[in-house]
This record gives C-alpha cells, sequence and structure tokens, in this order.
C-alpha cells in the first residue's frame, strides 16, 4: 500500500507521472535482445601419466527482450493559454529503457481524474486534440515538421519529445484542461513503419532456448491504479494541464471634451453657439503582457450638437488628443482603409463608431471626433 506521505506528495504535486523503477542497468550496456550467448566447457584429466582433454557439448540461448520505457510531462507546470488559442501545446517526453529498439503507438486523452495527482478542476474539452512526435529534436512543437505520430525505432536509452496539441474553446469562464498521454510499447526493426503493439511471451510455455520471449519490466507508472495504468503491462501514462490565464485586462477610456473656436475668442474660446467642440476618447490597456482584441468605441453626439464630417481621428495620444494618426473616412466603407483602423458615423442613430483592433498591454489608443454646438 502506498504510504500516506507518498499519497499526500501525488495528491497536491504536478503532473509529473513516470515509470518509477530505478534502472539498475542501462539499455546502452545491457545485451541486446537476440544476443545469442554459446557456452562450451573443457575438462582435463589424466590416464596413466598421459593428459587428456574433453569438450562438452555447446549451450546456446538467445537474450531475452525486456520491455520497459518511462513517460513524463517534460514542462514546468502547466501550459498557459488563451480563449480560442489555436495549437496549444503541451510537452511530454518518452524514453526507451529496452534492450532493444521499439516504437511505440501514441494515444492522446482527456479525462477527469478522480485523484488530484493535477491541481485544479477539468472544467473544458480541448478541441481538435492530436500527438505528434518531435522529428528534428529541437524539443519545440513545428507545425510543419513534426507531423509523425507514433514513435519509431527508438534505440535504447534514447529520449524523443512527443507533444499534445489542441484548440481552446472560446467560452468565457472555463478554467482548466488535464490531458494525458498513453504510450503503448510495439514492435520496432522496421523504419517507417509502425510495429504492432507488443504482446508479451506466456510464462507458462517456460523459456525457449532459441526464442526471444518478450517479458515486460514497466512498472504502475502513475503509481495509483485507478488512474489507467497497471505494472508490467508495457504501457505508461503521463498527464498535463492547459490553464487559462488572465480573462481579462483593466481596460478603462477617459472621455474629455476641448473647445477648439468659438468663432469670437482666439486665446481662450468658449462653449458658445457655434463653437466647435473636441471629444477625445482615450483607451488605455494596463495589463502587461495581454493585449485586448477586437476592441471598438461607440458614442452617440449628445443632443444641441452636430457631428462635424470626417472629423474622426484615430491613433498614439499626445497633444489635444492624437498626436500620430490618421483621420478615418466616416463612412460605412472601409475597403480603402490600410491602416488597421475603421470609423463611421450613423447620421439615424447619431453614433461615432471606431474600430482600433488590439490595444496590447500597457498601451494606448486616442480616439478623436469634433462636434459643433447648435
Amino acid at each position: 500500500m502506498m504510504s500516506r506521505s507518498l499519497r499526500l506528495m501525488l495528491l497536491g504535486g504536478a503532473a509529473m507521472v513516470a515509470t518509477g523503477t530505478a534502472h539498475a542497468q542501462s539499455g546502452s550496456t545491457a545485451t541486446a535482445a537476440g544476443t545469442e550467448v554459446s557456452n562450451t566447457a573443457t575438462v582435463t584429466y589424466t590416464v596413466n601419466g598421459a593428459s587428456q582433454t574433453t569438450t562438452s557439448n555447446t549451450a546456446k540461448f538467445v537474450v531475452d527482450r525486456k520491455v520497459d520505457f518511462t513517460v513524463i510531462t517534460d514542462q514546468t507546470g502547466a501550459t498557459q493559454v488563451n480563449l480560442s488559442q489555436q495549437a496549444a501545446v503541451t510537452k511530454f517526453k518518452v524514453t526507451n529503457h529496452t534492450n532493444g529498439i521499439q516504437d511505440f503507438w501514441l494515444d492522446p486523452d482527456q479525462t477527469t481524474l478522480s485523484v488530484g495527482i493535477l491541481t485544479g478542476t477539468d472544467d473544458f474539452d480541448i478541441s481538435s486534440m492530436k500527438v505528434f512526435v518531435d522529428s528534428n529534436g529541437n524539443g519545440v512543437y513545428d507545425a510543419d515538421v513534426d507531423t509523425q505520430t507514433y514513435i519509431d525505432e527508438l534505440a535504447p536509452e534514447a529520449s524523443v519529445a512527443v507533444f499534445i496539441v489542441g484548440n481552446i474553446p472560446s467560452t468565457v469562464g472555463i478554467h482548466e484542461a488535464q490531458v494525458s498521454l498513453h504510450v503503448i510499447a510495439a514492435a520496432g526493426g522496421a523504419s517507417g513503419t509502425k510495429g504492432a503493439i507488443l504482446i508479451p511471451t506466456d510464462l507458462s510455455l517456460g523459456n525457449a532456448d532459441n526464442v526471444v520471449d518478450i517479458v515486460f519490466a514497466d512498472d504502475d507508472s502513475d503509481g495509483l491504479l485507478n488512474l489507467g495504468d497497471a505494472a508490467r503491462n508495457g504501457q505508461g501514462r503521463a498527464y498535463a494541464s492547459y490553464v487559462i490565464g488572465t480573462q481579462n485586462v483593466a481596460l478603462t477610456v477617459t472621455k474629455s471634451a476641448l473647445v477648439l473656436s468659438d468663432g469670437v475668442n482666439v486665446a481662450n474660446p468658449k462653449a458658445l453657439p457655434g463653437a466647435t467642440v473636441q471629444y477625445c476618447l482615450l483607451v488605455h490597456n494596463g495589463t502587461a503582457l495581454t493585449g485586448a482584441s477586437g476592441v471598438a468605441l461607440t458614442d452617440i453626439v449628445p443632443t444641441n450638437t452636430t457631428y462635424v464630417p470626417g472629423s474622426i481621428s484615430v491613433g498614439l495620444p499626445g497633444g489635444t488628443c492624437v498626436l500620430l494618426g490618421t483621420t478615418e473616412d466616416d463612412d460605412a466603407d472601409d475597403a480603402a482603409e490600410t491602416d488597421g483602423y475603421t470609423a463611421n458615423y450613423n447620421a439615424g442613430t447619431k453614433t461615432v463608431t471606431a474600430n482600433v483592433g488590439t490595444v496590447a498591454g500597457l498601451a494606448s489608443v486616442a480616439v478623436a471626433f469634433k462636434v459643433t454646438i447648435n
């Protein structure tokens, strides 16, 4: 039975799951499966003073295949993701401790864990979940390079990175998705071909000297039998999770009004009938490292004022409102826009709309438009 202290460590720890057996002899020095070992004994003796020699028959056997491997989560903590993120990656590592070259089948899945090896609660599903092997050995998922979906011809004591890749839904309020990589030992020996799943030799048949028996030596990789693995079954499993990072940003908008001219006073214009007033909308993202996308501002031109056609401008804040920016078309046709901003004025609803796109973390965007006082 698992000790209480070990069980508590698993319940509160991160998703670092692997076969835990200490490998007394590494595969790099272990005799390869299928190697023939032969031995002949020699007897010397003397008869009537004459030295004699005789030899035994040659005893032979072949080394059997000791199937063992580990699969672990090869990342620090959970993968931080955003809503609607595509091709989000969790990373694992598979190491072959078998005394022979092996293929491995890979099966990614998502199951709510009955025991808290992972912290948090699984509350959303990854869509289009797939698994890929690190083909170029750089430890980073490259979509156009890492296309193989099984491990092919992994040498003894060699390791390879494996990636689970999936899409994050756009549902507001979700927090965590827990995934696992299920690895199954398969036959190696034919490069470019996915070997068949290994079946252990029936131990009741004894040990044939000239046959390479298959013996599973892997342990219960997760340590808890109710989590989908068992000792000596040629399978392993490790767990990881996707966690939604920042779900909102500190986006603020500050509105101000400035009388630009009144037709009477030059130095200090007043809010007189006929005066031109500029409204300034200053949008600021107070959250570092996280941008707000699809930012759109709407403002209704107030009663007793008239919108000044063609007066919408968008850009970096400064001066009276927009220091560096462009004057936007205020009709509904945005086809000619090339600066990333679009804007329009709806005369029916007296509404000014400005689409400023993404406001990066700690960045600001200014939107200005003008009215005249009736």
